[in-house]
């Protein structure tokens, strides 16, 4: 039997969707993704980017306080034991995700830890393939699958992922080979800031490598990295290799110059990609229409709807311009509304 409506993705935008159709009694099938070292690398993971961040300040509802009996009372113990230590102040990402997956669960979401690997949007019910050999079948369907963090491809950089080359400060800026060494994060925008300010906790020295003179991030954030101590811009300055060898992984770095100036060369432990993000739609097969960015195109103004009837997006993945997590749950708040009127409306 077909379900009402799968969901598809567990970042804010998945699990607020979870949340609606939920109480509207939908009974809705959450995919939240595989746990596998492919995903652990391309930083598709379940619970999504924001289980990547630190602190969250800037989701409504979250003060700095102390959270730490609210999370005993809220979460399982299994789920609970999982996180993080709580930074004692305000809510972290992972924090904030476990809270909107329990939330989902308590009104009745059924999650199901696999990737949806295909679809068939040209029959209906559509048929969802997942990684554990399962078809599934739904008269609607949320992608809320997000995008994940870009690289620029470089051999070198390939060559040392895992080695001192990662795309997520959080996950692995506190290493021990990354302790007291100098760090580099390659970027301008906030996420390039927010990693480069996380990592001075544990390098000795970030250097934020930017191709402009001029940071993209907002004012605030520009601000952060410019007042921090220990976070040295190096402006108008292109990666173009990773430095390293077999037995200590990174080394060091080279860069370009995009104002005509001599190649430079620093020592690095680490070096950190913010480069911005690829939606994640390559299991799509493309079915649904797309941007020329590669983000799934909402068909209809102020509405989720996509180039299929029936199918809806939300979150990252169908935005490429906002990219917060309260606009991404915002977004999927609005698609689990306009699924639950149109399967109203074809009186599913």
């Amino acid at each position: 039997m077909a379900e009402k409506v799968i969901i598809i993705g567990s970042g804010p935008a998945g699990w607020t969707a979870a949340i609606y159709t939920a109480r509207a009694a939908l009974n809705p099938l959450l995919f939240e993704g595989a746990v596998t070292e492919e995903n652990r690398l391309a930083g598709t993971l379940p619970l999504g980017q924001l289980a990547l961040t630190t602190e969250v300040e800037n989701y409504p509802g979250f003060p700095a306080g102390n959270l730490e009996q609210y999370l005993d009372s809220s979460l399982s113990r299994e789920r609970r034991d999982g996180l993080p230590q709580h930074a004692k102040e305000g809510v972290t990402g992972p924090e904030l995700m476990e809270l909107m997956r329990q939330q989902a669960i308590n009104f009745g979401t059924r999650v199901v830890t696999e990737d949806v690997t295909s679809v068939d949007f040209s029959v209906r019910p559509f048929r969802l393939n997942a990684s554990d050999g399962q078809t599934y079948e739904a008269h609607a369907v949320i992608v809320a699958t997000g995008a994940r963090a870009n690289y620029l491809g470089l051999p070198s950089e390939e060559r040392f992922k895992n080695r001192g080359v990662s795309a997520c400060a959080v996950c692995d800026g506190a290493l021990p080979r990354f302790r007291n060494k100098p760090l580099v994060v390659v970027g301008g925008g906030d996420s390039a800031v927010e990693e480069a300010d996380y990592l001075t906790k544990f390098g000795s020295v970030v250097y934020m490598v930017h191709r402009r003179d001029q940071l993209r991030a907002s004012k605030i954030m520009a601000q952060r990295a410019l007042n921090n101590p220990k976070i040295q811009i190096q402006w108008n300055r292109t990666l173009i290799e990773v430095l390293g060898d077999d037995q200590k992984g990174v080394t060091g770095v080279r860069l370009a110059s995009t104002v005509g100036e001599p190649e430079l060369e620093l020592e690095a432990a680490g070096v950190f990609l913010a480069i911005g993000h690829t939606p994640n739609t390559a299991f799509l097969g493309g079915q649904l229409e797309l941007t020329p960015k590669g983000y799934i195109k909402w068909t209809t103004p102020f509405r989720t709807y996509t180039s299929v009837e029936g199918v809806f997006a939300a979150g990252d993945v169908g935005d490429d311009y906002y990219r917060q997590a309260v606009t991404a749950a915002g977004t999927g708040c609005m698609a689990a509304l306009d699924a639950e009127r149109w399967l109203a409306a074809k009186g599913l």
